[in-house]
Parts: structure tokens; C-alpha cells; sequence
């Protein structure tokens, strides 16, 4: 029979389980995967979300109105959803942004049409769009912090967004514009520091919806900084 005093930890022998080290190499792997994936992804789906933007200005194509907008948006966003286990759910995450774009172009030919200083609005808010979600994003990977904190805000602000774009169906909203969009942007920036942080969690692990949730931020951010800096310029 073995010594008892075998079985005992020794002074300075660091106690360990077998494997552990291994599964948590195993899940920062998994986590940079999916943080790696998404943000290629996402750069992919801007540029062909720019591409399709460009061409509804090209083409013309008139304003979809409100409607029309939010039914393909919730259609589609609801399709990636389906999908976002397969391959298929890569095409619905282009067709979601490729909408989007279009939806975008008449709002950009009416600020380089109808705003004397359309261009330079539209540059300085996709700059400072960049530079936020860069920002933010760095900060949540290289800080560590745990953002979960912020989900009852989060929750309660997207439920108040969807009420106003119902209201603003119905009522003009013109006079609270810079109040709801500058509310939209702080909303957006808390959604990218969670989104984020769920991801280095490990409770977001699909890159297909976790891009979905970035792109969504980053266009509501460039819409309303676009708007903030039309109201701001008395446009």
C-alpha cells in the first residue's frame, strides 16, 4: 500500500488538473476564431454594403419609404436567424446588408444634391463612425471588462428605438430629431461594447449573427451622426 503522505501536496509543487489548461487553450481559441471570423465578415459586408449603395445612386432608385424598409429589413434579419447555422446563412448576411445599402443610397444622393455641404457631412460621419467602432471595440478585447452589466439598458433602449421609428410612422418627429439620434448613437456605442464582450465570453460563438449585430450598430450610427451633423448645420 502507497504512502498516505504521497497523496498529500508537497511544498512547493503547484497543484493541477489534468486538462484544464489544455480546455481553456481550447476555448480562447475557439473564442479568437470567432472574433477573427466576424471581423472579416463584417469588413466584407460593409464594402458590399457600400457597393450596393453606390449603385441605388447610380441607378437613381427613389426612397423605399418606411414600409417597404422596415419589412425587408425584419424579413431578412429574421432569415439570417433561420439560417445562421448553414452555409446559406452567409448569403442571407449579404442580402440583410446588401438591402440596407440600398435603402441608403437615396439618402446620400439628397445630401449631395440637396445640402451644399452634402460630401463633407458624409465623410466626416463614416469617419467618425470608424473611429468609434474601432475604438470601442478595442477597448472591450484589450480591457477585458465584462459589459454584461449593460444588458437591461440595452434591452430597454431597443424596445423604446423600435417604439419611436412606430411612432414616427404616424407623428412628425422633426423637433426631437438630434435628441432620438444622438439617444440612437449612445445605444448603438453600449451595443458594441456588450456584442463585444459577449463574444470574449463565449456567449456569442456565431459569427454570422455576431455580425449582423455589429453591422446594425455601425449603420445606425453613420445614419444618425449623418443626421445630427445635418441638424446640427441647420440642413
Amino acid at each position: 500500500m502507497s504512502d498516505i503522505r504521497d497523496l498529500r501536496p508537497q511544498p512547493g509543487r503547484a497543484a493541477s488538473l489534468p486538462g484544464l489548461g489544455e480546455a481553456a487553450r481550447a476555448s480562447a481559441l475557439d473564442t479568437n476564431k470567432v472574433l477573427r471570423n466576424t471581423y472579416l465578415l463584417l469588413s466584407m459586408t460593409l464594402l458590399f454594403s457600400a457597393a450596393m449603395a453606390g449603385l441605388s445612386m447610380a441607378l437613381r432608385l427613389p426612397y423605399f419609404g418606411p414600409i417597404v424598409t422596415l419589412v425587408g429589413y425584419f424579413g431578412l434579419l429574421f432569415l439570417t436567424f433561420k439560417l445562421r447555422n448553414s452555409a446559406a446563412g452567409l448569403a442571407a448576411v449579404f442580402a440583410l446588408t446588401g438591402f440596407m445599402g440600398l435603402t441608403l443610397g437615396p439618402l446620400l444622393s439628397a445630401y449631395l444634391t440637396a445640402v451644399p455641404n452634402g460630401s463633407q457631412l458624409i465623410m466626416t460621419s463614416l469617419g467618425v463612425t470608424g473611429v468609434m467602432f474601432t475604438g470601442l471595440s478595442a477597448y472591450a478585447v484589450r480591457s477585458g471588462r465584462d459589459f454584461s452589466f449593460l444588458r437591461t439598458f440595452l434591452t430597454v433602449g431597443l424596445i423604446g428605438m423600435l417604439l419611436v421609428i412606430v411612432v414616427g410612422l404616424f407623428v412628425d418627429l422633426s423637433a426631437f430629431q438630434m435628441a432620438i439620434s444622438a439617444g440612437i448613437v449612445l445605444l448603438m456605442a453600449g451595443l458594441i461594447l456588450y456584442d463585444t464582450s459577449a463574444i470574449l465570453r463565449g456567449e456569442q460563438d456565431n459569427y454570422i449573427l455576431a455580425t449582423v449585430g455589429f453591422y446594425v450598430s455601425i449603420y445606425n450610427i453613420f445614419v444618425n451622426l449623418l443626421a445630427l451633423l445635418g441638424v446640427g448645420g441647420e440642413d
